[in-house]
Protein backbone atom coordinates (compact mmCIF):
# COMPACT_ATOMS: atom_id res chain seq x y z
CA UNK A 1 0.00 0.00 0.00
CA UNK A 2 1.18 3.78 -0.41
CA UNK A 3 1.87 4.33 3.46
CA UNK A 4 4.00 7.21 2.39
CA UNK A 5 0.47 9.25 0.85
CA UNK A 6 -1.33 8.62 4.15
CA UNK A 7 -0.48 12.37 5.46
CA UNK A 8 -1.67 15.20 5.71
CA UNK A 9 -0.31 18.30 2.94
CA UNK A 10 -1.43 21.26 3.26
CA UNK A 11 -1.24 23.79 0.01
CA UNK A 12 -3.02 26.43 -0.97
CA UNK A 13 -6.59 26.36 -2.11
CA UNK A 14 -9.60 27.71 -1.73
CA UNK A 15 -11.21 24.37 -0.43
CA UNK A 16 -10.90 21.00 0.16
CA UNK A 17 -10.61 17.70 -2.00
CA UNK A 18 -10.15 14.22 -0.79
CA UNK A 19 -7.87 11.14 -2.10
CA UNK A 20 -9.60 8.05 0.12
CA UNK A 21 -11.05 10.13 2.98
CA UNK A 22 -10.96 8.56 6.31
CA UNK A 23 -8.88 7.16 9.26
CA UNK A 24 -5.64 7.03 7.45
CA UNK A 25 -5.65 10.90 6.82
CA UNK A 26 -6.43 13.28 3.11
CA UNK A 27 -4.95 15.41 0.94
CA UNK A 28 -5.70 18.81 -0.21
CA UNK A 29 -5.37 20.39 -3.52
CA UNK A 30 -7.49 23.01 -5.98
CA UNK A 31 -5.04 21.81 -9.03
CA UNK A 32 -4.01 18.62 -10.38
CA UNK A 33 -1.57 17.69 -7.25
CA UNK A 34 1.43 15.03 -8.09
CA UNK A 35 1.71 11.55 -5.62
CA UNK A 36 5.15 11.01 -4.59
CA UNK A 37 6.00 7.54 -3.39
CA UNK A 38 7.79 4.44 -4.05
CA UNK A 39 5.85 2.61 -6.68
CA UNK A 40 4.81 -0.69 -5.63
CA UNK A 41 5.82 -4.51 -6.95
CA UNK A 42 4.41 -5.08 -10.14
CA UNK A 43 1.69 -7.84 -10.51
CA UNK A 44 3.01 -10.96 -10.33
CA UNK A 45 3.93 -12.76 -13.46
CA UNK A 46 1.72 -15.87 -13.97
CA UNK A 47 3.55 -18.71 -12.56
CA UNK A 48 3.62 -21.09 -16.76
CA UNK A 49 5.53 -18.18 -17.80
CA UNK A 50 2.85 -16.43 -20.47
CA UNK A 51 2.28 -12.95 -20.41
CA UNK A 52 0.31 -10.97 -17.78
CA UNK A 53 -3.62 -10.21 -18.27
CA UNK A 54 -3.57 -7.08 -20.46
CA UNK A 55 -5.09 -4.25 -18.73
CA UNK A 56 -8.71 -5.16 -17.51
CA UNK A 57 -11.01 -1.60 -17.01
CA UNK A 58 -14.70 -1.49 -15.45
CA UNK A 59 -16.81 0.78 -15.44
CA UNK A 60 -19.30 0.05 -12.44
CA UNK A 61 -22.56 2.18 -11.02
CA UNK A 62 -23.01 1.32 -7.95
CA UNK A 63 -26.86 2.39 -7.84
CA UNK A 64 -28.36 4.27 -4.89
CA UNK A 65 -27.78 2.56 -1.64
CA UNK A 66 -31.42 2.01 -0.84
CA UNK A 67 -32.50 0.08 2.09
CA UNK A 68 -35.81 -1.07 0.54
CA UNK A 69 -35.77 -4.79 -0.10
CA UNK A 70 -35.41 -6.98 -2.48
CA UNK A 71 -32.73 -4.68 -4.24
CA UNK A 72 -30.85 -3.01 -0.34
CA UNK A 73 -27.32 -2.75 -0.30
CA UNK A 74 -27.07 -5.18 1.99
CA UNK A 75 -29.00 -7.78 -0.24
CA UNK A 76 -26.64 -6.49 -3.71
CA UNK A 77 -23.59 -6.30 -1.33
CA UNK A 78 -22.45 -10.17 -1.31
CA UNK A 79 -23.19 -10.69 -5.27
CA UNK A 80 -21.20 -7.18 -5.78
CA UNK A 81 -18.19 -9.03 -3.61
CA UNK A 82 -18.55 -12.19 -6.03
CA UNK A 83 -18.63 -10.44 -9.14
CA UNK A 84 -15.19 -7.82 -8.30
CA UNK A 85 -13.61 -11.41 -6.65
CA UNK A 86 -14.67 -12.85 -9.97
CA UNK A 87 -13.51 -10.38 -12.13
CA UNK A 88 -10.71 -8.07 -10.61
CA UNK A 89 -10.33 -5.50 -12.72
CA UNK A 90 -7.00 -3.42 -12.65
CA UNK A 91 -9.20 -0.25 -13.11
CA UNK A 92 -12.53 0.45 -11.85
CA UNK A 93 -14.57 3.73 -12.31
CA UNK A 94 -17.34 3.93 -10.01
CA UNK A 95 -20.46 6.05 -10.00
CA UNK A 96 -23.25 6.62 -7.27
CA UNK A 97 -20.71 5.32 -4.75
CA UNK A 98 -21.17 6.84 -1.16
CA UNK A 99 -18.11 6.21 0.76
CA UNK A 100 -19.34 3.10 2.72
CA UNK A 101 -19.98 1.55 -0.38
CA UNK A 102 -16.60 2.29 -1.65
CA UNK A 103 -15.31 0.50 1.29
CA UNK A 104 -17.58 -2.53 0.35
CA UNK A 105 -16.21 -2.32 -3.01
CA UNK A 106 -12.21 -2.15 -1.71
CA UNK A 107 -13.32 -5.23 1.07
CA UNK A 108 -14.41 -6.62 -2.39
CA UNK A 109 -11.27 -6.27 -4.35
CA UNK A 110 -8.96 -7.30 -1.89
CA UNK A 111 -5.72 -5.61 -0.47
CA UNK A 112 -4.02 -4.81 -3.25
CA UNK A 113 -6.51 -2.17 -4.15
CA UNK A 114 -6.61 1.51 -3.47
CA UNK A 115 -8.85 4.50 -4.72
CA UNK A 116 -9.18 8.22 -4.76
CA UNK A 117 -11.82 10.14 -5.05
CA UNK A 118 -13.98 12.92 -3.26
CA UNK A 119 -17.24 13.71 -2.65
CA UNK A 120 -19.18 15.70 -4.96
CA UNK A 121 -20.35 18.26 -2.31
CA UNK A 122 -16.79 18.65 -0.91
CA UNK A 123 -16.89 15.92 1.93
CA UNK A 124 -15.60 13.15 2.45
CA UNK A 125 -19.10 10.99 2.97
CA UNK A 126 -20.88 12.50 -0.30
CA UNK A 127 -21.24 10.43 -3.51
CA UNK A 128 -17.60 10.25 -5.56
CA UNK A 129 -16.40 9.48 -8.36
CA UNK A 130 -13.94 6.98 -6.95
CA UNK A 131 -11.01 5.55 -9.09
CA UNK A 132 -10.32 1.91 -8.11
CA UNK A 133 -6.59 0.82 -8.91
CA UNK A 134 -4.48 -2.26 -8.71
CA UNK A 135 -1.63 -1.23 -7.25
CA UNK A 136 0.57 -4.27 -8.54
CA UNK A 137 -0.27 -3.50 -11.98
CA UNK A 138 -0.82 0.68 -11.36
CA UNK A 139 1.27 3.49 -9.67
CA UNK A 140 -0.81 6.61 -9.42
CA UNK A 141 1.12 9.48 -10.47
CA UNK A 142 -1.15 12.29 -10.27
CA UNK A 143 -4.84 13.70 -10.52
CA UNK A 144 -7.23 15.83 -9.84
CA UNK A 145 -11.02 16.51 -10.26
CA UNK A 146 -13.37 18.71 -11.98
CA UNK A 147 -17.52 19.90 -11.57
CA UNK A 148 -19.50 19.43 -14.60
CA UNK A 149 -20.44 23.26 -14.52
CA UNK A 150 -19.33 26.81 -15.77
CA UNK A 151 -16.77 26.89 -12.81
CA UNK A 152 -15.62 23.41 -13.27
CA UNK A 153 -12.33 24.13 -10.76
CA UNK A 154 -15.13 25.01 -7.91
CA UNK A 155 -15.98 22.75 -5.47
CA UNK A 156 -19.62 21.67 -5.49
CA UNK A 157 -20.56 24.29 -8.18
CA UNK A 158 -23.65 23.35 -10.19
CA UNK A 159 -24.90 26.15 -12.76
CA UNK A 160 -26.55 23.70 -15.40
CA UNK A 161 -29.32 23.08 -13.85
CA UNK A 162 -28.51 19.59 -12.71
CA UNK A 163 -30.90 17.35 -10.91
CA UNK A 164 -27.71 16.99 -8.59
CA UNK A 165 -24.56 17.67 -7.86
CA UNK A 166 -22.11 16.04 -11.21
CA UNK A 167 -18.43 15.94 -11.12
CA UNK A 168 -15.64 14.04 -13.04
CA UNK A 169 -12.23 12.24 -11.41
CA UNK A 170 -8.99 11.76 -13.75
CA UNK A 171 -5.92 10.03 -12.32
CA UNK A 172 -2.35 9.58 -14.58
CA UNK A 173 -1.08 6.32 -13.71
CA UNK A 174 2.17 4.54 -14.91
CA UNK A 175 1.30 0.86 -15.74
CA UNK A 176 3.96 -0.94 -14.03
CA UNK A 177 3.66 -4.31 -16.50
CA UNK A 178 4.06 -2.42 -20.07
CA UNK A 179 7.02 -1.07 -19.68
CA UNK A 180 6.00 2.38 -17.27
CA UNK A 181 3.46 3.73 -20.12
CA UNK A 182 1.36 6.15 -18.75
CA UNK A 183 -1.60 7.31 -19.47
CA UNK A 184 -4.75 8.44 -18.03
CA UNK A 185 -8.35 7.64 -16.79
CA UNK A 186 -11.45 9.85 -16.27
CA UNK A 187 -14.31 8.98 -14.59
CA UNK A 188 -17.45 10.72 -14.35
CA UNK A 189 -21.57 10.59 -14.36
CA UNK A 190 -23.37 13.21 -15.99
CA UNK A 191 -27.00 14.30 -14.96
CA UNK A 192 -29.97 12.33 -15.39
CA UNK A 193 -32.83 15.03 -15.72
CA UNK A 194 -31.75 18.03 -17.90
CA UNK A 195 -30.73 17.81 -21.16
CA UNK A 196 -29.10 21.47 -21.37
CA UNK A 197 -26.72 19.75 -18.67
CA UNK A 198 -25.95 16.39 -20.75
CA UNK A 199 -24.98 18.81 -23.82
CA UNK A 200 -23.10 21.14 -21.57
CA UNK A 201 -21.13 18.21 -19.33
CA UNK A 202 -20.02 16.40 -22.78
CA UNK A 203 -18.92 19.40 -23.79
CA UNK A 204 -16.30 19.86 -20.67
CA UNK A 205 -14.94 16.37 -20.56
CA UNK A 206 -14.17 16.14 -24.33
CA UNK A 207 -12.49 19.61 -23.60
CA UNK A 208 -10.47 18.21 -20.32
CA UNK A 209 -9.91 14.95 -22.22
CA UNK A 210 -8.51 16.94 -25.26
CA UNK A 211 -5.79 18.53 -22.69
CA UNK A 212 -5.24 15.69 -21.08
CA UNK A 213 -4.84 13.54 -24.18
CA UNK A 214 -1.96 15.69 -25.45
CA UNK A 215 0.58 14.28 -23.46
CA UNK A 216 -1.16 10.66 -22.46
CA UNK A 217 -3.67 8.58 -24.06
CA UNK A 218 -7.08 8.58 -22.19
CA UNK A 219 -9.63 6.04 -21.34
CA UNK A 220 -12.78 7.40 -20.17
CA UNK A 221 -15.52 5.31 -17.67
CA UNK A 222 -18.67 6.57 -16.73
CA UNK A 223 -23.06 6.77 -16.28
CA UNK A 224 -24.24 9.06 -19.24
CA UNK A 225 -27.18 8.40 -18.96
CA UNK A 226 -28.05 8.56 -22.65
CA UNK A 227 -28.21 5.83 -25.25
CA UNK A 228 -24.87 5.14 -27.03
CA UNK A 229 -25.65 6.27 -31.18
CA UNK A 230 -27.68 8.53 -32.33
CA UNK A 231 -27.38 11.15 -29.72
CA UNK A 232 -25.93 14.42 -29.33
CA UNK A 233 -24.11 13.71 -26.04
CA UNK A 234 -22.43 10.78 -27.84
CA UNK A 235 -21.72 12.80 -30.93
CA UNK A 236 -19.95 15.23 -29.02
CA UNK A 237 -17.73 12.94 -27.27
CA UNK A 238 -16.92 10.76 -30.29
CA UNK A 239 -16.87 13.93 -32.57
CA UNK A 240 -14.08 15.35 -29.77
CA UNK A 241 -12.13 12.36 -31.19
CA UNK A 242 -13.24 9.65 -28.05
CA UNK A 243 -13.65 5.54 -29.76
CA UNK A 244 -16.22 3.28 -27.98
CA UNK A 245 -14.33 0.54 -27.16
CA UNK A 246 -17.21 -1.61 -27.53
CA UNK A 247 -17.50 -0.57 -31.45
CA UNK A 248 -13.97 -0.97 -31.43
CA UNK A 249 -13.25 -3.97 -29.75
CA UNK A 250 -12.02 -7.30 -31.21
CA UNK A 251 -14.19 -9.45 -29.59
CA UNK A 252 -17.33 -8.68 -27.60
CA UNK A 253 -19.98 -10.14 -25.61
CA UNK A 254 -23.65 -10.51 -25.52
CA UNK A 255 -25.17 -7.23 -26.38
CA UNK A 256 -27.39 -5.97 -23.55
CA UNK A 257 -28.53 -2.52 -22.40
CA UNK A 258 -26.54 -1.19 -19.49
CA UNK A 259 -29.40 -0.28 -16.88
CA UNK A 260 -32.15 -3.28 -16.26
CA UNK A 261 -33.60 -1.90 -12.98
CA UNK A 262 -32.77 -5.35 -11.08
CA UNK A 263 -34.92 -7.49 -13.74
CA UNK A 264 -33.23 -9.82 -16.59
CA UNK A 265 -31.00 -7.72 -18.82
CA UNK A 266 -33.03 -6.85 -22.01
CA UNK A 267 -30.88 -7.85 -25.46
CA UNK A 268 -29.67 -5.41 -27.44
CA UNK A 269 -30.72 -2.41 -25.03
CA UNK A 270 -29.53 1.02 -24.73
CA UNK A 271 -25.98 1.48 -23.34
CA UNK A 272 -25.92 4.27 -21.37
CA UNK A 273 -22.77 3.43 -19.45
CA UNK A 274 -19.46 3.44 -21.40
CA UNK A 275 -16.05 3.21 -21.76
CA UNK A 276 -14.47 5.00 -23.89
CA UNK A 277 -11.31 5.92 -25.23
CA UNK A 278 -8.45 8.01 -27.46
CA UNK A 279 -7.54 6.99 -31.05
CA UNK A 280 -4.37 4.76 -30.91
CA UNK A 281 -5.87 2.45 -27.79
CA UNK A 282 -6.16 -1.12 -29.46
CA UNK A 283 -9.06 -3.15 -27.88
CA UNK A 284 -8.63 -6.59 -27.46
CA UNK A 285 -12.45 -7.33 -26.27
CA UNK A 286 -15.60 -5.18 -24.51
CA UNK A 287 -18.45 -6.65 -22.97
CA UNK A 288 -21.35 -5.89 -20.43
CA UNK A 289 -21.42 -8.26 -16.96
CA UNK A 290 -24.68 -10.01 -16.92
CA UNK A 291 -23.69 -11.08 -13.06
CA UNK A 292 -26.24 -12.39 -10.80
CA UNK A 293 -26.50 -14.90 -8.08
CA UNK A 294 -29.75 -16.45 -7.86
CA UNK A 295 -31.30 -13.91 -9.78
CA UNK A 296 -30.01 -11.00 -7.73
CA UNK A 297 -27.89 -8.34 -9.12
CA UNK A 298 -24.81 -6.28 -7.96
CA UNK A 299 -26.78 -3.14 -9.29
CA UNK A 300 -29.29 -1.77 -11.39
CA UNK A 301 -26.53 -1.23 -13.83
CA UNK A 302 -24.47 -3.95 -15.37
CA UNK A 303 -21.00 -3.04 -15.15
CA UNK A 304 -19.23 -2.77 -18.59
CA UNK A 305 -16.02 -4.24 -19.43
CA UNK A 306 -12.90 -3.52 -21.56
CA UNK A 307 -9.80 -4.90 -22.27
CA UNK A 308 -7.58 -1.54 -23.87
CA UNK A 309 -4.23 -1.56 -24.35
CA UNK A 310 -3.41 2.43 -24.44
Amino acid sequence: MFTSLWHRVTVPTRSRVTRRPGPKGALAASVALPLSSTAPPPEPAPADGRPGRPLEVMSFNLRFASTAEPNSWAARRPVMRRLLRRERPHLLGTQEALYGRLRDVEAGLGPSYDWIGTGRAGGSRDESMAVFHDTRRLDPLEYDHFWLSDTPDVIASNTWGNAHLRMATWVRFRDLRAGGREFCVLDTHLDNASRYAWERAAALVAERVGALSRLHPVIVTGDFDVAAHGDPVYDTMLGAGLVDTWDAAAERGDAYGTFHGYRPPVPGGARIDWILATPGVTVRRASVDAFAVDGRFPSGHPPVRAAPTP
